[in-house]
């Protein structure tokens, strides 16, 4: 009966969040389908302590779908992985309710230390194509993650986060990204870099000038004397 929900859940998800799907039966051929309800099936049997059957399942999963999901993992509702070639979530990694994860991202640790050291990624967060967040701590529901980005620290609540390492750009987003789906309308942090060296060499040129003009008007003062 579990499975069941799952599967139905699962299905409602992936019709709101693909526009490119027609029918409920498409929903089927999805690598991401068959990934989440496959890590359910080896989740439950993790957490019963049968590790190597959870592992064995799972690596026939990467496998079949190309998604590295660890069954020691902890995910909540609503979780969609468009495409989602490449993904690998990692053993101690928590997931939210109603993430989005784009293909290539990687929640990952960042190397042998023991405990909790995979993040944990709030409610409503999406994580564009590329982005790799790692090591132990926390990304803030309802935030954003730019595509390509490498996200080593701490991200709060309602952000958006560019570039590499990935820097706040944004703050107090209003929609919630697994609403809006949107990977491509990012702040620019080098675009806007940019913008303000132009302003400060245009405010220095203009200073350079009155200097200049101000050393004109001396030289014609002495002269004249």
């Amino acid at each position: 009966m579990g499975i069941m929900k799952y599967i139905k859940d699962e299905i409602q998800i992936i019709k709101e969040r693909d526009p490119a799907i027609k029918t409920s039966m498409e929903v089927f051929l999805y690598p991401s389908f068959k990934a989440i309800i496959r890590y359910r099936i080896a989740h439950r049997l993790f957490i019963n302590k049968h590790y190597f059957l959870a592992r064995w399942y799972s690596q026939r999963t990467v496998r079949k779908t190309g998604i590295e999901i660890h069954p020691g993992a902890t995910i909540g509702k609503g979780l969609f992985i468009d495409h989602g070639y490449g993904v690998v979530i990692g053993e101690t990694a928590i997931v939210g309710d109603n993430v989005t994860l784009y293909q290539g991202v990687t929640l990952g640790g960042t190397g042998k230390e023991h405990g909790k050291r995979h993040p944990t990624i709030g409610n409503n967060v999406m994580v564009s194509a590329g982005a790799k967040i790692i090591g132990s701590f926390t990304v803030g529901e309802n935030s954003k993650i730019g595509a390509g980005s490498v996200v080593l620290s701490e991200v709060p609540p309602n952000s958006t986060v560019v570039g590499v390492p990935g820097r706040v750009v944004k703050r107090d987003n209003i929609k919630i990204p697994s609403e809006e789906m949107d990977q491509v309308h990012f702040p620019d942090p080098v675009q806007k870099e940019l913008s303000v060296l132009k302003n400060e060499n245009v405010c220095l040129r203009n200073e350079i000038k009155k200097l200049y003009n101000r050393i004109d008007e001396m030289e014609e003062k002495t002269k004249s004397k």
